[in-house]
Formats: C-alpha cells, sequence, structure tokens
C-alpha cells in the first residue's frame, strides 16, 4: 500500500504507521510512505491517519516504454479480484519524465486494459460502470508505470468538519503535522493568534482527546464488495472506543476578524471538540503572551491575502510582541525574509508546503531574554 503525503511530511507519515498501526514494514519516499498490511490495516490508516492525504492499494509496478508496454502491463494486474462487473473505475494520474507524456493518452490505454481484463474475466464486452467507485490512479516517472486504486476517495485532509473556510485555510494534515512537530501532547497550554477557521487548534484538540481524524466521514473502499464491512465497522469502533470526549485541556484561538472566531466555534462544535477551545476575537500583535506554553501560527503570506510588504510589517511587529515570551513559538510562513522581519534566527527551520506553497517551519524553542526594539 501507498499513502502519498505532501513533501516534508514523509516521516511523520511513517512514524504514525510504525507506532499507531503497529506495522513494520514502512518506507519513507519522496512524497509518499509504502508499507504492508490487510484489510483491517487498510481500515485503520484510512481513520487513523493525520498528515496522511490517501491511502492507495499498489497493484503493480513495471517498465512502459510504448503503448504496448503499458497496456500489456496494466491487463496482467488483478484488477477483477477488486472490481466487480457494475463497478465504476474511472482513471486519473500523471506523467514526468517518460516517453509516455500524454495524461490523456495514458488515460485511456490504462482503461482499454482494464476493460479487456475484466472482459476475460466477467465474460462480457460492456460494463455500465453503476455501482461504487473504484478509482483508478497511475504514476509514469522515468518510463515506470505504477498503477493503484484509491480507497480514500475525498483526500484524507477532508475531515469532514470544516464544510466552510476562511479565504486562505491551511490544510487540515499539515496542521497537524504541526503540532505533531512540536510534539504537543496537551500538558501545556497552547494557542493560535491567527486561527482563522479554527484547523490548527481543532487539530491538536483531536490529538489530544484520541480522536481519529477520519470519524466524521466515509470512505470509497467502504462500499466495495470485495472487502468485509465488518472490518470497517470493527475499525471504527476501535476508534471510537480510544476516545476521551471529556478530557480537558488549554486549547485557545484568537483572530481579529470577527467572521473566523464564529467560523472557528462552528467547526470545533462540528468536529466534536468545542468543549475545550476558547476563539476569541483579538489582534495578534496586542494580546499578550506571557505565560509558558506553545504558540502556532499560520500568519498571512503576502501571497495570498495581504501584499507582501504589508506581510513583513505584521511579521515585525509579531516578532516584537513575542520577544522575550516564554511560549515555544511555531510559525508557518513562506517568504524568505521572515526570519529578517521577525527580528530572532530560527532554532530549527522544517521545509513544509501548504498545498502547493513552499513554507517553512520556524521553530522557536530556547529562551532568550527579552530585547528591546531598539535592539535589532
Amino acid at each position: 500500500m501507498s499513502c502519498p503525503t505532501l513533501f516534508g511530511l514523509e516521516g511523520i507519515v511513517a512514524d504514525e504507521l510504525r507506532f499507531g498501526g503497529k506495522l513494520t514494514e514502512v518506507h519513507a519516499e519522496n512524497g509518499r510512505v509504502l508499507f504492508e498490511g490487510d484489510e483491517a490495516t487498510l481500515a485503520w490508516a484510512n481513520l487513523n491517519l493525520r498528515c496522511a492525504e490517501r491511502v492507495l492499494i499498489r497493484l503493480g509496478a513495471f517498465r512502459a516504454k510504448s503503448f504496448d508496454d503499458l497496456f500489456e502491463g496494466v491487463r496482467a494486474l488483478p484488477w477483477e479480484q477488486f472490481i466487480p462487473r457494475d463497478g465504476a473505475f474511472p482513471v486519473k494520474g500523471h506523467s514526468l519524465d517518460s516517453v509516455l507524456h500524454s495524461v490523456p493518452d495514458c488515460q485511456r490505454i490504462i482503461k482499454k486494459a482494464v476493460v479487456s481484463r475484466l472482459e476475460q474475466a466477467y465474460h462480457q464486452s460492456w460494463f455500465e460502470e453503476t455501482g461504487a467507485k473504484y478509482q483508478i490512479q497511475f504514476s509514469i516517472m522515468h518510463d515506470t508505470a505504477e498503477l493503484y486504486l484509491d480507497t480514500s476517495g475525498a483526500g484524507l485532509h477532508k475531515r469532514g468538519y470544516r464544510a466552510n473556510s476562511n479565504a486562505a485555510p491551511l490544510r487540515e494534515t499539515l496542521a497537524a503535522a504541526m503540532v505533531k512537530l512540536a510534539r504537543w501532547r496537551g500538558r501545556e497550554a497552547m494557542t493560535d493568534p491567527f486561527c482563522g477557521s479554527g484547523t490548527i487548534a481543532i487539530e491538536a484538540a483531536m490529538i489530544a482527546q484520541r480522536r481519529a481524524p477520519g470519524l466524521l466521514r466515509s470512505f470509497d473502499a467502504e462500499k466495495w464488495t470485495c472487502f468485509d464491512s465488518a472490518v470497517w465497522q470493527q475499525a471504527r469502533e476501535d476508534a471510537l472506543g480510544l476516545v476521551d470526549a471529556q478530557a480537558q485541556f488549554d486549547i485557545s484561538g484568537s483572530d481579529i476578524d470577527p467572521a473566523c472566531v464564529q467560523l472557528s466555534m462552528e467547526n470545533a462544535r462540528k468536529a466534536g471538540v468545542a468543549n475545550t477551545i476558547r476563539f476569541t476575537q483579538a489582534d495578534a500583535v496586542s494580546r499578550s503572551y506571557e505565560e509558558p506554553g506553545v504558540l502556532f501560527a499560520n500568519p498571512p503570506y503576502g501571497e495570498r491575502l495581504l501584499d507582501l510588504q504589508a506581510a513583513e510589517k505584521l511579521y515585525e511587529a509579531l516578532g516584537k510582541t513575542l520577544a522575550g515570551s516564554p511560549m515555544k513559538q511555531y510559525i508557518l510562513c513562506s517568504d524568505p525574509l521572515f526570519e529578517r522581519c521577525f527580528g530572532r534566527k530560527a532554532d530549527k527551520r522544517r521545509k513544509l508546503y501548504n498545498g502547493m506553497i513552499k513554507c517553512e517551519l520556524h521553530m522557536y524553542f530556547k529562551h532568550s531574554p527579552r530585547r528591546s526594539a531598539n535592539s535589532r
């Protein structure tokens, strides 16, 4: 099996599989994590992985330097073990640095090869495709084709609690990764002064309450006839049994926009964690940060909500406000000049992607004495 990830999150997803899923055959690669398991593992992964984008069944890989190679390689795979007579099997994928560079042509050949295999297996020449969806994905890189079935459906970052969001939402999988990188487990107070739609605070609360991120949604493979529905039901019951819904933690978020505060409160209610998060209206640079704890922030990047000059003035003001604060600070930003504006070099940095935007997570966890604004 394979889990695609945002770049920079491969190691986190691998650890989730090793420690949460108790798996041993786990291998992290650029943009994905490969692992082995059965149907129960697949159900567990969809429900519980916080930082992966999807869970795919990897059917096979082979060299494909011609359309004949692609057709024969795809037709040799055991599609009938998964796709029933009435199954819908759309095809999508990508090709990079390969002779077979036309994605539409590759889609057509792959579809034709799967139909040929199913015709032979089911002794029929036409498929209505009126049943459940068995999404076929392909990747062709350096003339090697890999074929998958997508068991998740909608991406795993779509938890089900955020039907609406602010203008520049942070992907849920990345928000969860920020919390995991800080090793926050609920023992310290945490705050997000740019809460937006509340994603970081909500993901933190879900982690602290051991609430599986997939409990509010369904997955395509739950409808597949090749799998036992009882396995999925058991995985959900196991995940529900771990939730500590009454556990209270010191989690807060604020935003200068009252509409964002209301949106965050509504999303927290949908996620089932409203009992442990406080959202208020406040200006991030005017708040007090005198108490110990952990601060997570995804301030405007300039390329999305503010022009770059205004964003950099905000980083400078935030840096002055946070100077000397005892809080550990984890700030996600795409501006390469962030540290200069903020006034301090990070103790550690991590390259991450917020969707297609290349960012760095600036981590400040070593306490430094308060400095005046004139010292910069």
